[in-house]
C-alpha cells in the first residue's frame, strides 16, 4: 500500500493496525493519500481546487454528535464543491472501538453520513498517517502540533495552502462562514 507519492519515503509499521504506512516528507497535500473504509485507495489531488475539512472522529467520545453537524455541512455545500473526509481513531481513551464495517454502520444508522471516511488512523505519535503529519505541520493548536482529542478540525482552501484548525469542541455550524468564504460565488 502507498500513501503518497513522494520520492522521500520512508516505511514505517503501524504497531496497532498492523499496516504498513508510507512516511513522507512533503510540501505539497495534493501528494497525500488515504485508504477509505472499503479498502480503496484515495488521492488527495482528486479534490485539486476545492475547499476540504477533515476530521478525526470517533464512534464513542462526547463530540460524536458532531457527525450530525458534519454530514449537514456536507449536505448544504456538497454541491458548491465542499469535501468533508472522516479519519477514524482510537488513540484518545479507546474511544473509536470498532472496525471499518462497524464504524462505517455506527455513522450511517445513527447520523446519515454519507461523506467519505478513511480507515482507522493514528493521528499522533511516530504512527501518524501522513495527511496528518502535514496538516499538524502547517497548523499548530493549543498543544503545538499534537492534536489533543477527537473531533479536531482542518479546513484546507482550495489552493491546498491555506489550512485552518479548529479545536474538538468548535462544532461544526460554527466553521459554517469559514467554508463559505472558499466557495466559490453563487
Amino acid at each position: 500500500m502507498h500513501f503518497c507519492s513522494n520520492t522521500q519515503t520512508t516505511v514505517a509499521r503501524s504497531a496497532e493496525a498492523g499496516n504498513y504506512w508510507a512516511m513522507a516528507t512533503t510540501s505539497n497535500l495534493y501528494d497525500l493519500s488515504f485508504i477509505n473504509n472499503r479498502g480503496e485507495s484515495v488521492s488527495l489531488s482528486d479534490y485539486s481546487g476545492k475547499p476540504i475539512l477533515v476530521v478525526n472522529t470517533a464512534s464513542k467520545c462526547g463530540f460524536t454528535p458532531q457527525y450530525e453537524g458534519l454530514q449537514k455541512l456536507q449536505e448544504d455545500f456538497r454541491e458548491q464543491g465542499l469535501i468533508v473526509l472522516g479519519f477514524p481513531c482510537d488513540q484518545f481513551a479507546h474511544q473509536e472501538p470498532g472496525d471499518d464495517a462497524q464504524i462505517d454502520e455506527f455513522c450511517k444508522v445513527n447520523y446519515g453520513v454519507d461523506f467519505q471516511l478513511s480507515q482507522k488512523v493514528n493521528v499522533n505519535g511516530k504512527d501518524a498517517h501522513p495527511i496528518f503529519q502535514f496538516l499538524k505541520s502547517k497548523s499548530k493548536g493549543l498543544l503545538g502540533g499534537a492534536i489533543k482529542w477527537n473531533f479536531t478540525k482542518f479546513l484546507i482552501a482550495p489552493d491546498g495552502e491555506s489550512i485552518k484548525r479548529y479545536a474538538p469542541n468548535t462544532v461544526p455550524e460554527d466553521i459554517r462562514s469559514d467554508i463559505e468564504a472558499l466557495l466559490p460565488n453563487k
